[in-house]
């Protein structure tokens, strides 16, 4: 359960009337009028009861050889994400994900590696992974194909960077999950084939897929979806 923070009723959040990303946090209201009275003076009420953080998950390549370009656009991905005051969620691993990270941890937002490690030595030496920009490292002990489901059961929505069949994978369990999914194009890899895949694909899982090769105009079509209409069902683990 979640609390309006205007009215402070107690609603589950799938039930919720409307919710909104406010500061990158999101709140929950049991009608169109509490959402209307909270956007008109928001100080008055955040107190009352503190919003979630909004969680994204980035999956994409770790090859260190990737272009310049797409380096550039991972890194943009991360500026953007910490522009919306969201926590970017990676494997802690190299590559697009790192460029992602770094970008939002050069600009003062929140990053999270959910780690295949058991330790911080683990993590560098065997796994030859960053730690450089993270605010916290979660180590699962998982292996690499094992953190994947931390990864994306931890994000609210999920964007594809790039990527192989190891992203693929990801991108699996984020679309038989039915996770809101955003691709940013000109990424190369699995993105160039994503858009036929998804559409040769007859299971209906939830799963809502965005497109856009500009990263701050992909994240507001994803929070867009989510607000209006995706918090309701964020995954196939919710009940009706």
């Amino acid at each position: 359960m979640v609390t309006d923070p205007v009215c402070l009723m107690s609603i589950n959040p799938q039930h919720a009337a409307a919710m909104i990303d406010y500061e990158g946090k999101k709140y929950y209201f049991c009608s169109d009028n509490c959402k209307m009275k909270f956007l008109a003076q928001p100080s008055i009420y955040l107190a009352k009861a503190p919003g979630m953080h909004m969680t994204v998950g980035v999956m994409g390549s770790a090859d260190h050889n990737e272009p310049e370009q797409v380096k550039q656009n991972a890194y943009d991905l991360g500026v953007a994400l910490a522009q919306k005051k969201y926590i970017l969620i990676t494997g802690a691993c190299p590559g697009l994900p790192y460029e992602c990270a770094r970008g939002t941890h050069e600009n003062r937002g929140m990053s999270i590696g959910i780690s295949p490690a058991l330790s911080l030595d683990e993590h560098v030496h065997k796994y030859d992974s960053p730690s450089d920009v993270y605010d916290v490292i979660i180590y699962t002990g998982s292996g690499l194909m094992g953190r994947e489901v931390t990864n994306i059961r931890s994000s609210d929505m999920v964007i594809i960077v790039g990527g192989q069949s190891g992203t693929l994978g990801e991108f699996a369990i984020a679309y038989d999950e039915g996770k809101l999914i955003g691709v940013l194009e000109g990424s190369g890899g699995i993105t160039e084939q994503l858009p036929a895949l998804v559409s040769s694909l007859k299971k209906e899982t939830g799963a809502r897929m965005f497109y856009d090769s500009n990263s701050e105009a992909l994240i507001e079509k994803l929070a867009s979806y989510y607000s209006s209409d995706h918090y309701r069902h964020p995954s196939c683990f919710c009940g009706e």
